[in-house]
Order: structure tokens, then sequence, then C-alpha cells
């Protein structure tokens, strides 16, 4: 249609980073004049986003350290109410505690632990009807990814017990890096010396020493004589975590229970795009269109992240603060007038 502008990345990302609630295209179009639904659409079936082009926009923020950690994790991007939307499949959602329909991602971050910062490096769309890779094969990938293309310094890798799985751990093992996880309750353990007898985790017994400092055990079907230290931290009277590692320096269950608490900067991440990009926002059933705009969404919690951090201000502050805006010159100037009878 005469008139109509061409819409670019700059413009959908402008739109994600400043809308509050609704993220549809339609939404997109009636707010901003020259663009029509169609030509919005176009934009998002043409562009081919990729993680890689999500790195070469964060790579220049991330301070690296030797003591930094690499964190995975997935997330489910709720579209509960939509089976059309391609990506969408039935899978397990940790949030919801429950199987919900969504599209699944898992994630990539670089945690510095020096100055309690972490960045999006990385991350892969769980479709494995396309790609036949599963989750755990995302995972490495993006582990050997971030070790050799990358180039990036790390001392250890965290992620749930659901990555705990024997040739994901004796990979990390294999790149001289070492690993924080947690078991699952009935993973099989044999804390004897002469590998006699395996039984559940949550079954040992501990001294009062290895309460503090740890344990030595084999984890059943890894290769005979091989350890790792378990740790038991009791974070609630409901739950207990039995965390793996194969540092073999850590001896404290209190600096262990530190390191595993930067695992939850990827659930902050999770938590942040979700609640402040839009991530799960696109009713569009294209594959290819949900790809792209779940790549924006990531730009723009990576540039709502860099200007919290320069404001030293946080995102929900930031995205609260046009409302703010907003609100005052309403209230200057109303563009609806209250009346009485």
């Amino acid at each position: 249609t005469s008139g109509m502008s061409t819409v670019t990345r700059l413009d959908y990302c402008q739109f994600l980073l400043v809308s509050q609630t609704n993220y549809t295209l339609t939404y997109f179009a009636e707010h901003r004049p020259g663009f029509s639904h169609d030509a919005v659409k176009r934009y998002l079936e043409e562009e081919k986003l990729t993680a890689r082009m999500v790195w070469e926009n964060v790579k220049g923020q991330v301070v690296k350290t030797t003591a930094a950690y690499i964190a995975f994790d997935d997330t489910v991007l709720d579209h509960n109410t939509s089976f059309k939307i391609e990506l969408v499949r039935r899978q397990y959602s940790g949030n919801a505690h429950s199987v919900i329909k969504g599209i699944g991602v898992v994630t990539c971050v670089y945690i510095n632990p020096e100055t309690d910062r972490f960045w999006i490096i990385d991350y892969r769309i769980y479709d494995p009807q396309r790609d036949g890779k599963s989750k755990l094969d995302h995972v490495r990938e993006m582990l050997d990814n971030a070790l050799h293309d990358k180039g990036l310094p790390f001392r250890g890798v965290l992620m749930d017990s659901w990555y705990a799985e024997r040739k994901l751990m004796l990979h990390i093992e294999g790149l001289h890096k070492v690993y924080y996880c947690p078991l699952k309750d009935n993973r099989q353990v044999d804390a004897s010396t002469d590998q006699s007898g395996y039984q559940r985790a949550d079954h040992l017994t501990w001294t009062e020493a290895e309460e503090q400092h740890g344990k030595w055990v084999h984890l059943k079907d890894f290769p005979a004589g091989h350890r790792v230290k378990l740790f038991r931290l009791v974070l609630s009277t409901q739950r207990t975590d039995f965390i793996a590692t194969n540092d073999t320096a850590q001896d404290s269950t209190e600096a262990t229970q530190e390191v595993c608490a930067f695992r939850w900067k990827i659930e902050q991440f999770h938590r942040e795009t979700k609640q402040t990009t839009g991530i799960e926002g696109c009713q569009c059933r294209l594959a290819r269109i949900q790809r792209n705009h779940i790549a924006c969404a990531i730009l723009v919690w990576i540039r709502l992240k860099q200007v919290a951090h320069e404001t030293a201000s946080t995102i929900y502050r930031l995205k609260q603060g046009l409302l703010d805006d907003y609100l005052r010159s309403q209230l200057r100037s109303p563009a609806i007038q209250m009346q009485f009878a």
C-alpha cells in the first residue's frame, strides 16, 4: 500500500522494548503510523535472526574472568492456548511444575561471580522434529561453542538435575572444567569404598563432618573407580538438594551452596524476558516468525540489562518508568476527562 514503510529489526525491537502488555503484530501496526500488519509480518517472515547474532550484540558487554561459570537451563514459553504454532509441543515446565503446551528454549548464560553480573551468550530452540536434537545435545553444543568458538574463559558449569547425565558430566571433565549439579533424590549412588551397594541419594547417612565437608561417592553407570564429591544442602524444611561436583578442592558445604546460588541468575533471565520483553507474546503460527520474535525479545533484554547497569536501575524499574512518564503526562492533560453527573 502507498505510504507504507518497510519494517526493520530496530523498529520491531523498539516496539517490544516499549510495549507493556500486548506484543502482537496487530497491536504494533495499530500504534505505528506507516506500518501495516502485513509489513510487520513480512519483515518477520523474511528475517533470519540467530543465536550467533545475539552473541555479536552482547559480546562487547561481557566482562570475562577465569573465575566465571557458565549456566544452562531450559524454559517453556507458554502458548497453552495454541497448538497451531509450529514450534509448540507438550513439554514439562519447571515453572508450572506440569506439562504445558509451549516452545522450549535451552539457554546459556555467562556469570561473573566477581561482579555478580551475567549475560545471555547462547540459546537454542527445542525442535526435535526438525533437527532431531535433545536438550542435552543443545547443551553440549553450546558448551563446546563457548569454549572453542567464543573463546570464553570460565571455571565451571552449573546446570539442573535434568542435565546431570553421565555423557555430559564426563564430557565436562574431559574439557578440564568443574561442574556443580543437583542429583535427583532417587539417583543411585554408592558411598562405600569397595562399590558394594547402591542406594538412593536421599537414603544416604551423613556424619556431622560429611554434613560440613561433603562425601565421596560413585554414581551408578559411571566408569569403575570414578568418584564425585556429594554435598547435602538443606535449603528448607521441605527441600534438600544433593549436589555432585568433580571440584576435588571443594570441601565446604557452605561454599558449594554459594556456587550453586549463581545458577539462579539463569532463572532471573527467564523471568525477566517473560515479564518485560513479550517473549511469549507472539501469536503467529510460522516457526520462522517465532524464532525471529524470540531473538528480538532476547536482544531487547540485552539492551534493557545494559541500560539498567549503566543507570544503577533494574529492568523492571526501566519498564515501569515508561508507564510513569505516560501517567505524569495524562495527569497534566488527560486524554479522557473524568466527569460527574
